[in-house]
């Protein structure tokens, strides 16, 4: 088991460099998002604002803070490939270090489930690129973006909530 989980110490630790060096640029990004003055925020544009205010938002950007959103979105892409295997790979090895069957078969599934959670992302992306084109939002459209995005959540921070606390764990329990 030593070698599987220094494969997956790799896989993490080149992931958890992955999500803060995207992270950064990301954030360093968000002071750019400028509508009439106001900051708008991606939590807002996949949580909080109502359909309305998220096409009023795309509706009223200029060509210099659409591009720096455009871009946000394509960091994203690099940040999802740091942050859904990296929570898979915490839950492995968590999973290593418990004999319960139980827990290492549910550690197992959120590692699995990483794969719904990051192409929960991917289409989320995909929506907010089409709205940037063409901000004209259905209420239908904007249903199911929400629960891709609250899907895409509830998996990640269940599984990186579970696996942290769990590998912290010192030695494997007999």
């Amino acid at each position: 088991m030593i070698v599987r989980t220094i494969h997956w110490q790799k896989l993490f630790f080149f992931c958890l460099g992955l999500f803060v060096g995207t992270a950064f640029c990301m954030k360093w990004m968000e002071s750019d998002f400028v509508l009439n003055g106001d900051i708008f925020t991606i939590i807002g544009l996949e949580k909080t604002y109502s359909r309305e205010k998220v096409s009023a938002i795309l509706t009223g950007l200029d060509s210099s803070v659409k591009n720096i959103l455009q871009y946000h979105l394509a960091f994203d892409f690099a940040f999802m490939v740091g942050v859904y295997p990296g929570i898979a790979a915490l839950c492995m090895l968590a999973r290593e270090k418990y004999s319960s069957k139980i827990l290492r078969n549910i550690l197992f599934g959120l590692a699995a489930l990483q794969t719904v959670a990051f192409v929960c992302d991917v289409v989320e992306n995909i929506y907010l690129f089409n709205w940037i084109k063409n901000p004209e939002i259905s209420s239908y459209d904007f249903s199911n973006y929400h629960i891709v995005v609250i899907t895409k959540w509830i998996i990640a921070l269940t599984g990186a909530l579970m696996a942290i606390p769990l590998s912290l764990k010192r030695q494997k329990k007999i």
